[in-house]
C-alpha cells in the first residue's frame, strides 16, 4: 500500500523559491522575461490569498482571487484545482467539475483529481435506494485468535455503536466484547458475577442500556451502556414473565421489550420496567401457530417475527394480534436475525443475507458468504454503512461492504490547514465513502501524513464524531401562512433553545421577501422568545434560497456539529428559489456538514422544495405535537455521524518567509479500503 502511496501522480507543487518559479511561465511563454516575471508575482499573492481565505471558509472570497490569479496566468492548472476546491464547497459543483476537467485536458492531477472528479459526479445522481439492493461483499475480518490465544467463539450477534465501534455476543465463550473498526478488542465482559449462560443477542434499549437475552439462562440481562450489570428480567417457565430458551430481541417505540423463545414456541412481552406483559403466537382460528420463531423486528407498531421451520415472516400487532403472512413459507430455509435496516429488514439465512422490503414484503439477495460450514445468525448495518456478520459455525465475523465501495474507495479531503502557529500544523480531513456516509471510529494508525511526500510524525488530537455540542440556525418561515401560528411558534423555538441547555450558539434568521439575521448568541436567552420581537415582517413571497443560504453561511466556522431548523407552517407558502437552485443548496450544506431539519406547526404536506432539501440532506422532519415533542432534535443533529479527523505535525519545511507553498499528503487506511489526498498552505508572512 506504501508503494502505490508513492506511485500516485501528485498536484503539481512549488519546489522552487517562490510560487510563480514553477511551470507559471510556460503559460505567457509569448511574453517578454519582465512580463512574465510580473504576471507570476501578481498570480502568487492572489493564490496565497485566495488559499487562506478558503480555509478560513471564505469561499466566495476565495473563488474571486483564484479568479484574479488565473487572469495573470490563465489555464495553470494548479490554479484551476484550487478554484475547482473553492466552487465545489460554495456548494456550486458543477462549476467545481468543470474546473477540474479543465486541469486533467492539461495533463494535471492524474489518477488523484480524476477519482474525484469520477466521485463527486456521481453524487450528484440520486439514487433513493442505494445500498438496500446492492451486493455486499466481504472487506475483511475480526480473527478470532491472538497467535495461540482465544479471542471468542461462537459469534451469534452483533450491535453497532455511535462511534464506529461494535458489540459482539460470543455464544461459545459467554462473553460480549467490543471491538473497534480495525476489529481490536477494547472491552471484554462476561456480565453479572455468575456471568453469561448462553447469550444470544443484544439490543439498545431507548435509554441508553442494553439487553442481552441468555438462551440456558431462561432471562434477559439488562447492562449499562458499556456493558456493566445492572438486573435480571424473567426467569424461567410458562407464564407470563417467565421464559424458556429466550433468543433474539426487538424494543418498540414504547421501551416495551420483544423476546422469541425456543422452548416455548411464542414471543413474550415486557415493559420498560422489566415486568411481564403478554405472550403471543399459539393457534388461533386464523393462524396455526409459530413453530420455532427466531428473529424479530419491531417497526411502526408492526412486529415481524421469522420461524425457522416454517421459512417466512409473519406479522402480529403490539397486543400479539396476528395480521398476517409478511413473507411466504417456505422463502427461506432456516430464517435466524431480524434487525431493521433503514426501510428494510436484513434477515439472515444460512449462508445468505436477505434485505425484505418493510412496505410490501419484497425479497433481495444482498449477499453470500462461502459455500462450507456456515450458519449466519445476526446481520447489522454500522456506522460506516458496512454490515457487520456474525457466522455461528465458521466461527468468523466478517464486516461486508457494498462492492463499489470496496472498489472505489474512500473520499478524503483536507478541509482545513491551520499553520498559524508555524512549524506545528494542524490539518482537519474529512473521511467519507463513495455516497457521502462519513467514515467513524477511525484511529491514529488508520491514517499516514508526509509532506512533500517525506513521512512525518502526527497525532490524532480530535474526532468530531465524538462532540457532544452542536451550534444551530433556526431559520423562520415568514410567509402569511404563519401569522395564525405565532403562539406554535414561540414554543417551538423555546423548546429547541430549552434542549441545548445553555451550550452552544444558536442563530435565528427570518425568512422574508429580504433574509434577517435576528439573533445569534447563547440558548439560554431565548427562554422568553417571542414572534413579535421579529424585525422581519410577514411577505407574500419568501426568499427561501437566499434565507437557507445566510443561514448556511453563519455555520461554516461554527461547532462541527451544525444544523439549520426550519420551522414553517407547510405547504408551498409562498417559498421561492430563484437564485439558487435546490441541488446548489444541499450541494452547499452537504459539503460543509451542516444538516437541515423541518419542524411543522401544521399537518400540511411540506412543499416539494422543503421536502427535498431534507430528503438530501442529513436532518429529519418532525410535528411540532408529536409525542415526544421536540427536546430530542438538536440531540439527533449532535447523534448524526461525523467523519471529520484533527491531526497535528510539526513541519520541517522551508517557508521562504511565508512566500512558499507547502505541500502536505494523507493516506487513510481501513481494513481492505483506503483514500487519499494532497493539499497545500502557506506559513505565516515574515
Amino acid at each position: 500500500m506504501k508503494k502505490s502511496f508513492a506511485i500516485l501522480t501528485s498536484f503539481l507543487l512549488l519546489t522552487a523559491f517562490s510560487f510563480g518559479q514553477v511551470n507559471l511561465k510556460d503559460t505567457v511563454r509569448d511574453e517578454n522575461s519582465d512580463t512574465r516575471s510580473a504576471s507570476s508575482g501578481f498570480a502568487e499573492e492572489e493564490f496565497r490569498r485566495g488559499v487562506q481565505s478558503y480555509y478560513r471558509g471564505f469561499f466566495n472570497e476565495s473563488i474571486m482571487e483564484f479568479e484574479k490569479a488565473l487572469s495573470y496566468l490563465p489555464g495553470e492548472p494548479l490554479i484551476l484545482d484550487w478554484l475547482g476546491k473553492a466552487y465545489y464547497r460554495a456548494g456550486i459543483e458543477g462549476a467545481a467539475l468543470q474546473q477540474w476537467n479543465y486541469a486533467i485536458d492539461s495533463g494535471y492531477g492524474d489518477i488523484l483529481l480524476q477519482n474525484r472528479v469520477e466521485i463527486v459526479s456521481n453524487r450528484r445522481v440520486t439514487e433513493t435506494e442505494y445500498g438496500f439492493t446492492q451486493r455486499y461483499t466481504e472487506s475483511g475480518t475480526f480473527p478470532n485468535k491472538n497467535g495461540n490465544n482465544l479471542i471468542y467463539s461462537q459469534p451469534v450477534s452483533s450491535l453497532a455503536n455511535s462511534d464506529g465501534s461494535i458489540w459482539v455476543v460470543a455464544y461459545g465463550t459467554n462473553e460480549l466484547l467490543k471491538f473497534n473498526v480495525n476489529g481490536v478488542v477494547v472491552k471484554k465482559t462476561g456480565g453479572p458475577i455468575n456471568g453469561f449462560d448462553r447469550p444470544k443477542d443484544i439490543i439498545r434499549l431507548k435509554n441508553g442500556n442494553l439487553a442481552v437475552s441468555e438462551s440456558a439462562g431462561d432471562r434477559i440481562s439488562i447492562l449499562n451502556s458499556e456493558g456493566g450489570f445492572i438486573k435480571y428480567i424473567g426467569s424461567k417457565g410458562r407464564n407470563i414473565g417467565q421464559l424458556v430458551g429466550p433468543e433474539y430481541l426487538a424494543e418498540d417505540e414504547f421501551g416495551n421489550i420483544y423476546v422469541t423463545e425456543f422452548g416455548n414456541d411464542r414471543v413474550s412481552v415486557f415493559d420498560s420496567e422489566g415486568n411481564g406483559l403478554l405472550f403471543f403466537g399459539g393457534k388461533s382460528s386464523d393462524f396455526a401457530g409459530l413453530k420455532s420463531p427466531t428473529g424479530i423486528a419491531v417497526v411502526d407498531g408492526r412486529v415481524f417475527v421469522a420461524d425457522s421451520v416454517l421459512g417466512g415472516i409473519y406479522e402480529f400487532d403490539r397486543a400479539g394480534n396476528y395480521t398476517g403472512v409478511f413473507v411466504n413459507d417456505k422463502t427461506f430455509a432456516r430464517p435466524e436475525s431480524i434487525k431493521p435496516w433503514g426501510t428494510h429488514l436484513l434477515v439472515t439465512d444460512k449462508n445468505k443475507i436477505y434485505a425484505v422490503d418493510v412496505s410490501d414484503g419484497s425479497v433481495y439477495e444482498n449477499s453470500v458468504i462461502g459455500k462450507g460450514r456456515n450458519l449466519i445468525t445476526s446481520a447489522a448495518g454500522d456506522r460506516n454503512g458496512n454490515l457487520i456478520v456474525t457466522d455461528f459455525k465458521a466461527n468468523e465475523i466478517y464486516v461486508m461492504s457494498k462492492m463499489t465501495e470496496l472498489v472505489g474507495g474512500f473520499y478524503v479531503q483536507f478541509e482545513r490547514v491551520i499553520s498559524d502557529n508555524f512549524p506545528e500544523v494542524t490539518v482537519e480531513v474529512r473521511v467519507e465513502n463513495r455516497r457521502r456516509q462519513p467514515v467513524v471510529g477511525l484511529e491514529r494508525s488508520n491514517f499516514f501524513i508526509t509532506e512533500n511526500k517525506k513521512p512525518v510524525e502526527f497525532e490524532l488530537t480530535g474526532q468530531a464524531n465524538n462532540n457532544d455540542i452542536a451550534d444551530i440556525t433556526i431559520l423562520i418561515d415568514r410567509s402569511f401562512s404563519m401569522k395564525a401560528y405565532e403562539e406554535n411558534l414561540n414554543a417551538a423555538v423555546r423548546e429547541i433553545t430549552a434542549s441545548m441547555n445553555g451550550r452552544g450558539t444558536v442563530s435565528i434568521v427570518s425568512a422574508g421577501a429580504v433574509p434577517v439575521q435576528e439573533f445569534k448568541g447563547n440558548p439560554a436567552q431565548l427562554s422568553d422568545f417571542s414572534a413579535k420581537a421579529l424585525k422581519c415582517p410577514y411577505a407574500a413571497t419568501v426568499a427561501s434560497d437566499l434565507a437557507i443560504r445566510l443561514a448556511s453561511n453563519g455555520l461554516i466556522n461554527a461547532e462541527k456539529k451544525r444544523g439549520i431548523i426550519f420551522i414553517t407552517a407547510g405547504g408551498s407558502s409562498g417559498l421561492t428559489y430563484t437564485q439558487y437552485s435546490l441541488s446548489d443548496l444541499t450541494a452547499y450544506m452537504n459539503n460543509n456538514a451542516i444538516s437541515f431539519s423541518t419542524i411543522q406547526l401544521t399537518q400540511s404536506a411540506l412543499s416539494d422544495e422543503t421536502k427535498y432539501i431534507t430528503d438530501d440532506t442529513a436532518g429529519s422532519s418532525y410535528y411540532i405535537y408529536r409525542p415526544e415533542g421536540l427536546g430530542s432534535v438538536v440531540s439527533d443533529i449532535i447523534s448524526l455521524p461525523s467523519g471529520l479527523y484533527q491531526l497535528k505535525y510539526t513541519s520541517s519545511l522551508s517557508t521562504e518567509y511565508g512566500r512558499k507553498y507547502l505541500p502536505v499528503e494523507i493516506e487513510t487506511y481501513l481494513l481492505n479500503r483506503s483514500g487519499r489526498d494532497e493539499t497545500g498552505y502557506f506559513a505565516p508572512l515574515q
